[in-house]
């Protein structure tokens, strides 16, 4: 479309375009499951982390807060504004660092976009098929922006994928019109840059706040945008635009596909980045005794490296958040106990004596041949010399739940269980689960939510 007609820059109108011909009824048997399991695996990761103290807290802001179209923070029966019940799920979905994650030239974690759009989805009463539409469109904008720039090295973090995502979803749901949802993407993103720095050195709990403030910011960006706000129309090619911020890139946009399908599941509480060292450290765990070891050796790739083995901070983490971002410590978790698990990253464990004794003898490297191999791969290489001179090597190219070692229907159901036992009882998961196995054919999707709560 003509720039000067339509008012708007090109890629703002392009988002625009791209959101209004998404519909449920083009997407595919595949996408449609994809998407409910995405769903699944986020309620898993935030009921999980219920009792968090971080979520407590967000529970506490989301308290302040009173509409006549609420939403419901997830496993309450608390009611609050879309945007602070965005906030308050997304939080309690990040916080275990098990929700699923994106690796393109960027990466990051596009479920952190569900909180924000089921908060929309419940105020307005929508349907599954909305539901999933606009998660699916979400994910798409937020995967194909990680594959055509990579914002992380130019200083700025993965929330800037998640607001302009999440916004064009809640959108959707709230039928904007062309030119309010072309406001709604200029306050998105105008207002919303966010630093890189809050993934770098000793890491507070807001890494795991910060996807879900874009998700607050993209509902409130909607809302203002239904209500008449208007934003700058050249927010990303005109003068002080994003293009001018972080240069000049080409975005092109998922037309033939849909990239929620690839999108990887985690298994373990823990930086991506992570996960396939610690599943060959614990390949190897059964073949060697941890008082043997000599020195381990981790070989990765570059984001790897410079994610879990740069900084000082993850050699002597002092916190869960870098704990969790730590290579020499989860990979000690995995030699130590067998299993890395939330209770991995308890104070005690965090100043065991045994865990530092063990990240002493951890040096962690890049290697050319799998850097090669990422972002299609996410592949390490962890290797052992004991005492007695022998050498054990174990490489994982596809952690388990890579779209390429995709965890099973019944895996992610299992891993629901797991995670929402301490919230719900086994008939509430039963019930839930055949729910959300047929969201399609919810016609309202607080129906859902309420099943959520306690």
């Amino acid at each position: 479309m003509d720039q000067a007609v339509a008012g708007w820059d090109v890629t703002t109108e392009a988002l625009v375009s791209f959101a209004q011909k998404s519909s449920f009824e083009s997407l595919s048997p595949d996408v449609v499951h994809a998407c409910k399991l995405r769903v699944i695996d986020a309620f898993s990761s935030a009921l999980g982390a219920y009792d968090n103290p971080t979520s407590a807290l967000a529970r506490k802001v989301a308290l302040r807060s009173r509409t006549d179209n609420p939403a419901t923070v997830w496993g309450s029966n608390i009611q609050t504004t879309p945007e602070a019940a965005a906030f308050a799920n997304g939080v309690m979905t990040r916080l275990l660092d098990i929700s699923d994650t994106y690796l393109g030239k960027s990466r990051g974690h596009p479920s952190d976009m569900i909180s924000g759009i089921l908060a929309v989805a419940e105020s307005v009463h929508a349907d599954g098929k909305a539901v999933i539409n606009a998660i699916t469109l979400a994910y798409d904008v937020y995967c194909s922006f990680c594959n055509a720039i990579d914002i992380n090295a130019k200083g700025w973090d993965q929330p800037v994928y998640g607001v302009l995502g999440c916004v064009l979803g809640a959108g959707k749901l709230l039928k904007l019109s062309r030119d309010q949802m072309a406001n709604a993407v200029a306050m998105a993103l105008a207002p919303n840059m966010s630093l890189a720095q809050a993934r770098r050195g000793a890491l507070s709990n807001w890494k795991g706040c910060a996807g879900a403030n874009a998700s607050r910011n993209a509902v409130f960006a909607a809302q203002l945008a239904q209500d008449g706000f208007t934003g700058p129309t050249a927010v990303f090619e005109g003068n002080g635009g994003l293009w001018e911020v972080i240069g000049r890139h080409d975005w092109p946009l998922p037309y033939n596909e849909h990239l929620i399908t690839q999108t990887h599941l985690k298994c373990l509480p823990i930086c991506y980045h992570g996960q396939s060292a610690v599943f060959a450290a614990l390949d190897l765990r059964p073949q060697v005794k941890v008082e043997d070891i000599a020195e381990i050796v981790v070989d990765g790739y570059k984001a790897a490296h410079m994610m879990m083995g740069t900084d000082a901070n993850r050699w002597a983490p002092s916190t869960r958040e870098t704990a969790d971002h730590s290579m020499p410590y989860v990979v000690a978790m995995a030699l130590l106990d067998g299993s890395v698990t939330d209770a991995s990253f308890s104070d005690a464990r965090l100043v065991d004596p045994a865990v530092a004794a063990l990240m002493a003898k951890i040096e962690m490297r890049s290697d050319d041949r799998l850097d090669s191999l990422y972002p299609e791969g996410a592949p390490a290489r962890v290797t052992i010399r004991t005492k007695a001179g022998q050498t054990l090597s174990k490489e994982v190219i596809y952690p388990r739940g890579h779209a390429k070692n995709q965890l099973s229907d019944a895996d992610v159901l299992a891993k629901f269980h797991e995670l929402t036992a301490a919230r719900l009882n086994d008939a509430q998961r039963t019930s839930l689960l055949e729910t959300l196995l047929k969201l399609e054919g919810v016609s309202d999707v607080t129906t859902v939510i309420k099943q959520l709560a306690a």
